[in-house]
């Protein structure tokens, strides 16, 4: 028995010295406690609001380990499992910029057409929302990754108070502007826009990345391990044949390998195309355009959300 209870000790000493370790030596900072009222009673009991608590305050190395050790090792029901819980909607530049942009409330609603996944498809946004870029996870996990790195958009409450009380030396507040600037600047890189749900983050939206090629957790999943993390923009590349060259940009920089080039011109994958746009804006012909597709999907474009 007192072997026992020397045990639970020390595993209850190891929890509380972790817990005010994440909470940066203060019993409950003020950012969880909101964090915790919205998860509820129930994401709590069920532990739910704690995973969603250890993947906020350690994001870099939740996604470490889920890029490096899980990926490789998932079977396909666990990739079904994962994809249903954890996902991203390809952004075109202009939905990106609709979410930033927004000037109305964006209540809590049904987004399964946008976002076919069994779970994690709400957006909660009160009048223009609150932003905050911090370090990039998916580049943290990659040696000599792209730059810059601090990219990632925590967008709405409770995540932004959470990430910049719980990590103030990798993350700021960004205004409007700034991140309107932000997002027009990586989408010049050649990276594209995703939004992103998660069941942990209260089973709704939570950030904006700007994902590059090389990477990204996301393309990384769905071209290497053949796990669906990413939903189509619901849009498809189209090209001017009488325009287009063959000159092989747009394939170099196609993150998803859905352009190849045939004998006369470049030809679009339409099961691979997710509609992201890079190609539009890296075409030096401009022979590349992006065309609404219903078969790919409804686009997430919270202009028309807040007008339902």
């Amino acid at each position: 028995m007192g072997t026992i209870s020397i045990f639970i000790g020390v595993i209850l000493i190891i929890i509380l010295g972790i817990w005010f370790f994440g909470e940066r030596w203060r019993p409950l900072r003020p950012s969880t406690w909101k964090f915790m009222k919205d998860a509820g009673l129930r994401r709590i009991l069920n532990l739910q609001a704690f995973h969603g608590y250890l993947y906020a305050r350690w994001t870099n190395q939740y996604v470490n380990v889920l890029i490096n050790k899980i990926f490789p090792r998932l079977n396909p029901e666990r990739k079904i499992w994962l994809s249903e819980h954890y996902h991203g909607k390809v952004l075109t530049p202009e939905q990106a910029h609709s979410i930033i942009s927004n000037d109305k409330d964006i209540p809590l609603q049904d987004l399964e057409q946008i976002i076919p996944y069994q779970i994690a498809r709400d957006i909660v946004l009160k009048g223009p929302p609150d932003v905050a870029v911090y370090e990039c996870s998916c580049r943290h996990a990659h040696e000599n990754p792209c730059q810059p790195t601090q990219v990632c958009m925590v967008v709405g409450q409770p995540f932004v108070d959470f990430i910049l009380e719980h990590n103030p030396k990798s993350s700021r507040k960004l205004t409007q502007t700034e991140a309107l600037e932000l997002l027009q600047s990586e989408h010049e890189r050649g990276h594209f826009h995703s939004a992103w749900f998660k069941d942990a983050c209260l089973d709704r939206f939570y950030s904006i990345c700007n994902c590059c090629k090389c990477c990204c957790g996301g393309i990384e999943a769905m071209v290497k391990y053949d796990i669906q993390l990413m939903a189509s923009s619901g849009y498809v590349a189209q090209l001017d044949n009488d325009i287009c060259t063959a000159c092989g940009t747009c394939i170099d920089v196609c993150p998803f390998n859905a352009l190849s080039e045939n004998e006369i011109c470049v030809a679009v994958d339409w099961e691979r195309c997710m509609g992201c746009g890079i190609c539009v804006e890296l075409c030096p012909n401009e022979a590349i355009s992006l065309v609404r597709d219903e078969k790919k999907g409804v686009p997430l474009d919270v202009r028309l959300l807040a007008d339902a």
